[in-house]
């Protein structure tokens, strides 16, 4: 799950974000509604915490802001503690609404309910065959083996599960595992698939091809 942290006040940030990490999450940040904007129209995400009081776009605007289609479940976290705040939020479609001070566990609960709502959990097992994948335990096993990866090797594939079937392009694929500032090119994507497909053995060819475009998984041979 990917994480979006909006808030100004680093040591907020930096608190949320230990505990995100700690509980298995991928974790990113912006310190305002204008840069949270940018990475939300650049990038796909799981849940974002928001702050409302912010420079340059305050939390209630970025919301207005942001383009139907890139819904993401909010929790919004604010010193602003009037009903007329919660209410606003909730008009705007967010999820949680947690009042600053905040506990830390608590808001590692409310953001597991909310995701849980959402229909972002899903199994945390992924089997084909002889192929399993733990998503609790960040483990990929052949033949009931566990099989060594790299991180964004582990990423590459479980995004390419995630969509399934769905040709992936090696830009979308920059930006989804390296990030859209990444300054790679296409081929740090080809080298990662190459040592992917020799680590999963007989089943490397699950990862095709799409000539012209990039890769996508199936399950089954095309």
């Amino acid at each position: 799950m990917k994480i979006l942290i909006v808030d100004d006040e680093d040591l907020i940030r930096t608190v949320i974000k230990e505990y995100c990490l700690n509980n298995n999450y991928e974790v990113y940040e912006a310190s305002s509604g204008s840069e949270a904007l940018d990475l939300l129209l650049h990038n796909n995400y799981d849940l974002m915490i928001l702050d409302i009081m912010m420079p340059k776009m305050d939390g209630f605007t970025l919301l207005k802001e942001l383009p139907k289609e890139k819904h993401i479940p909010t929790i919004v976290l604010s010193a602003r503690k009037e009903e007329y705040d919660k209410l606003t939020g909730f008009d705007l479609g967010i999820d949680d609404y947690v009042s600053k001070p905040f506990s830390p566990k608590e808001l590692i609960a409310r953001i597991k309910a909310v995701l849980s709502r959402s229909g972002k959990i899903t199994s945390k097992i992924y089997r084909y065959k002889d192929l399993e994948i733990n998503y609790s335990a960040h483990t990929i096993k052949v033949d009931n083996k566990i099989i060594n990866v790299t991180p964004k090797e582990y990423e590459i594939l479980t995004y390419l599960i995630k969509n399934k079937n769905i040709a992936i392009s090696r830009e979308q694929l920059l930006s989804a595992i390296w990030g859209y500032d990444f300054y790679g090119d296409d081929r740090t994507v080809d080298t990662h698939i190459k040592m992917l497909r020799n680590n999963l053995g007989k089943y490397r060819d699950n990862i095709i091809t799409v000539r012209g475009i990039g890769y996508k998984y199936v399950e089954e041979e095309q």
